[in-house]
């Protein structure tokens, strides 16, 4: 069945157009990412597919019955509401009769009128005709497999990471079959994104999204789609396949441009004797060579590289002497525990950690931007921090690109020796034209934050701080950017949750445990993830066993009990208090079913918690019942 159906899109960004005749289509059930250099218009398109923009031109059409669900880059929400409140406000028809159901619900246990009475009834048919009794529990499970267990918290006082959680578990409960997603991935840990992954291979939603995260395509996507030089196309397979084709197209291209300018060469020449043009043949000639000349020519995407004056580091570079943070995380545990470590030039620390685990303070303590309560950070003289924020802050978005990167310093020195204006240097890292003098409120996240990048590096660090670099990057940036780490000398410690990235440029890791304790893991992060999960599935296995070993000891027990088919005098007072418990829940059970539909009181107040506890007396009358029947053998 099809999606979606997108017809000659076309739209205009600041200073031009961004894509035009933008053509094509999605099946239920396919799996595809958009890909292209930043600013080229791969959100503007999602979120002129999701309606927020509309279309200057062509036509985007959704099937009716499919509904749709959008992830932006940035979630939107209002601070004073709660997780629950969040979830809730969504457009899904399912989670909208829930949401009428209990604001009359509400309504009834204060006003009886009988319009209100007739409306309750009419939702409660309609929660029992789809089944939505079971879709809050649904919703649970979701939100605790994402680590969201306290639905009461303010918006306004989660972290990002519990924003983008909260923004995703959102459009993944909601009853769609088209899923838009902008950078997914982003300020997620990488627990959470492991299982995204498996969701998405999984789903029979169709899904379009935008993403830097090289693993993470490579998994799940079955087409990409390249937005370059404002057209879109269309490459069959995943990531790997999409570069693979791109390789041998660039090849061809280059061929063909050879051959065309070749031949050329020696059509300039006849052309410039002035040949006669009153013949046939002669006049197709000259048509197709003029055609030649006037083609689009094929270009390479400009290149551009962090290339910086380096700074000499010093033997002494960083000692870390017992620092600590004592607050609590929501684990309860203190979020750092007493910390020693002492750097040496050339390291290439990654930091590994869930959400939360306090990756950003341990950052913060380090280059100073946060007091550690114990301890001390003794930074070597030549030490230059260069600290990239995973949220940079820009205090003027007033001003334009040249002006922010002039209060750094108006000339460049690169490790060449060549001295660069700040114009010319924005020059090189593709900031060229109309773009040096636009405010910085009309740059993309990526180009935000390439800027800030490229701000910091003027400032020629030697000690490298980067906390989610990764995030709102294009795939290009990032492989230059994993170049010029690759040949840095200075000392880096990086927070990444990219797999890739880390995987390429840290060689040893820092994993912040639960408990608020550092421990060290020398290999790559996706070794570690392996070892990580082999140890969880260890665990659950030397679970399975000591039940096995515990039900194969009571089972040997009974066996040896069996000949005197009698219960002992405290299993047989426990089988009689289990008549009594059982009738006494199947009664609650009972009442809590009527509850739950109002009941003949009409009382509709705390129906969540009514639905809780009907969940956890069904759970217990099925442990008694089993109970029960393991005793009733022996009477």
């Amino acid at each position: 069945m099809n999606i979606l159906s997108i017809k000659d899109v076309s739209k205009i960004g600041r200073e031009d157009v961004l894509f035009s005749g933008v053509t094509f289509g999605l099946n239920e059930g396919e799996k595809a990412a958009l890909v292209g250099r930043n600013g080229t218009g791969k959100s503007t398109l999602l979120s002129t597919i999701a309606g927020i923009y509309q279309p200057d031109e062509g036509s985007i059409v959704i099937n009716k019955a499919a509904g749709i669900s959008f992830l932006p880059q940035n979630p939107q929400f209002d601070p004073e509401d709660s997780i629950n409140d969040h979830i809730f406000k969504s457009s899904s028809p399912k989670l909208k009769i829930i949401r009428e159901f209990l604001e009359t619900a509400e309504k009834l246990s204060e006003n009886q009128s009988e319009y209100i009475q007739n409306k309750f009834n009419d939702l409660n048919l309609k929660m029992e005709e789809q089944n939505l009794w079971n879709y809050e529990s649904q919703v649970s499970s979701i939100l605790s497999t994402l680590g969201i267990h306290d639905r009461t918290q303010k918006m306004g006082k989660l972290s990002g990471g519990m924003i983008k959680k909260v923004a995703l578990a959102q459009v993944l409960v909601e009853d769609t079959k088209l899923l838009l997603l902008d950078e997914p991935t982003n300020h997620l840990d990488i627990k959470t994104i492991c299982f995204l992954e498996k969701y998405l291979q999984e789903t029979s939603r169709t899904v379009l999204m935008v993403t830097h995260d090289r693993y993470f395509l490579d998994s799940v996507c079955t087409n990409i789609f390249e937005l370059a030089r404002k057209k879109i196309k269309l490459y069959q397979g995943n990531y790997s396949d999409y570069l693979e084709k791109k390789e041998i197209e660039a090849e061809i291209e280059e061929n063909t441009e050879r051959r065309i300018e070749s031949v050329l060469r020696f059509e300039r020449d006849w052309l410039m004797r002035g040949p006669c043009a009153r013949g046939t043949k002669a006049k197709a000639r000259i048509q197709r060579d003029m055609s030649l000349i006037n083609r689009e020519k094929f270009a390479k995407d400009k290149n551009f590289s962090f290339e910086v004056e380096g700074r000499r580091l010093g033997g002494k570079v960083l000692i870390l002497d017992g620092i600590s943070k004592s607050y609590k995380k929501a684990n309860g545990n203190q979020v750092l525990k007493p910390f020693s470590y002492t750097f040496t030039k050339g390291q290439r620390i990654g930091v590994f950690g869930d959400n939360g685990s306090g990756k950003s303070t341990f950052l913060n303590i380090i280059t100073g931007a946060l007091e550690s309560d114990t301890g001390t950070v003794t930074k070597g003289e030549n030490t230059v921090f260069g600290y990239y924020t995973q949220n940079p802050y820009f205090k003027d978005k007033s001003m334009t690109v040249l002006e922010y990167l002039k209060e750094a310093g108006d000339v460049v020195k690169r490790n060449d020796g060549k001295v660069l204006s700040a114009g010319l240097f924005l020059n090189e890292f593709g900031f060229e034209g109309k773009i040096q003098v636009s405010p910085l409120s009309s740059l993309s996240g990526g180009e935000l934050k390439r800027l800030f990048l490229i701000r910091l590096l003027m400032q020629n660090p030697n000690f490298l701080v980067l906390d989610e670099p990764t995030n709102d990057f294009d795939i290009f940036t990032m492989n230059i950017l994993e170049d010029f780490l690759l040949g840095y000398e200075g000392c880096l410690l990086i927070v990444s949750h990219d797999r890739y990235f880390m995987d390429k440029i840290a060689d040893s890791l820092f994993i912040l445990e639960e408990d608020g304790s550092v421990s060290g893991w020398v290999g790559k992060c996706s070794e570690y993830i392996q070892y990580r999960d082999e140890k969880a599935r260890e665990e659950m296995l030397e679970q399975s066993r000591e039940k096995a070993a515990l039900t194969e000891a009571a089972a040997a027990s009974t066996k040896e009990t069996a000949p005197k088919k009698k219960l002992s005098f405290k299993e047989q007072k426990e089988f009689e208090a289990l008549e009594t418990e059982i009738a006494a829940l199947e009664d609650e059970k009972t009442e809590l079913e009527t509850k739950m539909q109002g009941g003949p009181s009409g009382d509709f107040s705390n129906l969540q918690e009514v639905s809780q506890r009907y969940s956890e007396v069904s759970t217990l009358l099925e442990t008694k019942y089993h109970r029960w029947e393991e005793l009733a053998a022996f009477i």
